[in-house]
């Protein structure tokens, strides 16, 4: 078996996914800089595309137990979640952003590359209506440094997302 020497376009289990389910996506491996805090913004600007087209993968905590403890939202890079927004699309009354820790062992993935495909543990997942006007978007592809582009239509598809405005500048 021979190692991949590239690990940005090494198989992730996103990829693994997308190649799977046969749908259409381009990777876009970019150097990531470990000072960086906001990882979607370096990540458009590695790329040279606009922040609303490049989308990051938020956890928030419900309060409740089991399988529906935390809910995926995924936002454009240039604007902030809605708690309430997201809280009235999952029909109850507030959510919290989830504990990093937890968000990492329920989706597998380490802060700043968590990807909304293929995540150790499906959990529900609202996708922000701006996503569908555009012809294609980015999102994580696993880990820091690499994007996937991809259809909102097939991320909605893979993640069975609702659609729903959930955020604020």
């Amino acid at each position: 078996m021979t190692k991949k020497k590239n690990t940005a376009t090494a198989g992730t289990p996103a990829t693994t996914l997308l190649d799977r389910e046969k749908v259409d996506y381009t990777l876009h491996p970019y150097a990531h800089d470990p000072a960086v805090v906001s990882f979607g913004l370096e990540a458009a600007e590695a790329l040279g595309v606009a922040p609303n087209r490049v989308f990051k993968t938020l956890l928030v905590a419900t309060g409740e137990q089991g399988a529906s403890a935390l809910v995926v939202g995924i936002v454009p890079v240039d604007r902030s979640l809605d708690l309430k927004a997201i809280a009235a699309a999952l029909g109850i009354k507030k959510v919290e952003m989830a504990d990093p820790v937890a968000a990492e062992r329920r989706t597998g993935y380490v802060v700043g590359g968590i990807s909304p495909l293929g995540q150790r543990q499906r959990s529900r997942t609202i996708l922000d209506a701006s996503a569908m006007g555009h012809e294609t978007i980015y999102v994580s592809g696993g880990h820091r440094g690499l994007d996937i582009e991809l259809a909102p239509a097939d991320l909605q598809r893979l993640t069975d997302a609702q659609i729903a405005h959930i955020t604020h500048h």
